[in-house]
């Protein structure tokens, strides 16, 4: 068992926070956002994730997790001090550090014993070394810490069974001490025989990019694949389900869409061909992932137009906001894109989404919100399909029709069987499949 000190409770600090907990360490969670730790203390969620607020609770209530806004606290009571603060996308692309090195230089102001300070947030190659360096100008002695790089591999919507079974937990340092803190850290996951990668820092943080960029290229390789399945009449699905047989390439990240989103894609694969900029090399291939991603965005609003050329004074119905389902995050999602073309055109727009519409009014006040699917068809030109939440994947299809103004569907998660969905008498559009109208 060991003290930890959790600074930031965004996504990955309140899911990591709390798994450490729940293997048995003693875990405080640090945010400079007073009112989020008022909510944590109160028992309530400032994100959504699945199982999440009962495992809080559990640990809360048995004494392992607290929450606090007094940093100074977190760090002196602690002696492995995790940073899992914000590394938003810089104006030119590369990661914003300002966080992690505000945070350092708070922990230097009260370190007074012996920390371990690991990196959780996703940063750029060479960070960690920064951070120590950063330190040491503080006069730190270099007995007093020692730097591990600890990326995580959570996605969102399923973070906490990712946490508790991870696929592998991969540390990052110089200092056979602090492996043996991590390694005991992460002990319960030896029970379940997780493979920990131990390795030097600098290819830590390289794990986390290229773990990333990879699936990323593997979104935008399946829906480059599924656009000219449409020109050639052959179905992605199909094409995809026999490459994902392949052992060498695996059935995972194969489904054709309408482009990744979210808050780790979009900046780490940017963030990697920066980081190659630096070294002085191009990474062409993440490059050309980014170009096909943007791309892919438009790709909804291009089938739309085809059958509803002018969206001046339309009103049309979407279906899904988050990124994905299982999430209220809405950062750099595929909906933002649909959502300003549509308007730009002069488009109305009616939106639900079981839990992110309060986090895209943030981006887009104006549209209109409504509680429920049949609201969003009700006078709808069009219904477009942006998110595969499990609500979504049965719907009345006789009745949307029947309230439409049009019946127009665009699917953008290949959700329905076109046939089925056209024999009720929609007109309809997917990704990559065979469209016989």
């Amino acid at each position: 068992m060991k003290k930890i000190a959790m600074l930031g409770v965004g996504y990955v600090g309140l899911v990591s926070g709390t798994g450490l907990a729940d293997f048995g360490n003693e875990v405080i969670c640090y945010d400079i956002d007073t009112t989020k730790i008022e909510k944590l203390n109160n028992g309530e969620m400032p994100i959504y994730e699945p199982g999440l607020i009962d495992l809080v609770r559990k640990n809360v209530v048995k004494g392992r997790l607290k929450f606090t806004d007094d940093l100074a606290l977190a760090i002196r009571e602690s002696e492995v001090i995790f940073l899992a603060v914000p590394t938003p996308s810089g104006g030119n692309g590369e990661v914003d550090l300002s966080y992690i090195f505000n945070a350092v230089d708070q922990i230097a102001k009260v370190i007074d014993s012996f920390k371990v300070i690991v990196t959780k947030s996703t940063v750029e190659v060479g960070t960690n070394d920064q951070i120590r360096e950063r330190l040491l100008s503080h006069k730190i002695a270099p007995e007093m810490f020692e730097v591990v790089s600890n990326p995580e591999f959570l996605r969102e919507g399923s973070a906490v069974s990712d946490f508790m079974r991870p696929d592998r937990v991969v540390i990052g340092t110089s200092s056979p001490k602090a492996l043996e803190i991590m390694k005991e850290i992460y002990r319960p996951l030896y029970l379940i025989e997780t493979p920990i990668v131990a390795t030097d820092i600098h290819t830590a943080e390289m794990i986390k990019y290229a773990s990333n960029a990879f699936l990323a290229t593997k979104i935008s390789f399946i829906n480059e694949i599924a656009n000219l399945c449409e020109l050639v009449g052959a179905d992605v699905q199909q094409v995809a389900k026999a490459m994902g047989l392949d052992g060498r390439i695996g059935k995972k990240f194969l489904h054709a869409g309408p482009g990744y989103g979210g808050s780790c894609f979009p900046k780490d694969t940017l963030a990697l061909t920066k980081i190659a900029e630096k070294a002085g090399m191009r990474a062409t291939i993440v490059e050309a992932v980014i170009e096909a991603n943007n791309r892919q965005k438009l790709r909804v609003v291009e089938k739309l137009l085809k059958v509803l050329p002018n969206l001046s004074d339309k009103t049309i119905g979407i279906l899904g906001l988050a990124f994905k389902p299982n999430t209220n995050d809405v950062r750099e999602t595929p909906a933002l894109t649909v959502i300003e073309e549509i308007l730009k055109r002069g488009g109305q727009i009616k939106a639900y989404d079981p839990e992110a519409m309060k986090e895209m009014r943030k981006y887009y006040p104006q549209i209109t919100y409504v509680a429920s699917t049949e609201d969003a068809a009700k006078g709808a030109d069009a219904l477009i399909i942006m998110t595969e939440w499990n609500e979504f994947r049965n719907l009345d299809l006789n009745y949307l029709k029947s309230v439409m103004k049009n019946p127009i569907m665009i699917d953008s998660r290949n959700i329905y069987d076109p046939q089925k969905v056209q024999a009720v008498g929609f007109i309809y559009d997917c990704i990559g499949r065979k469209i016989v109208n």
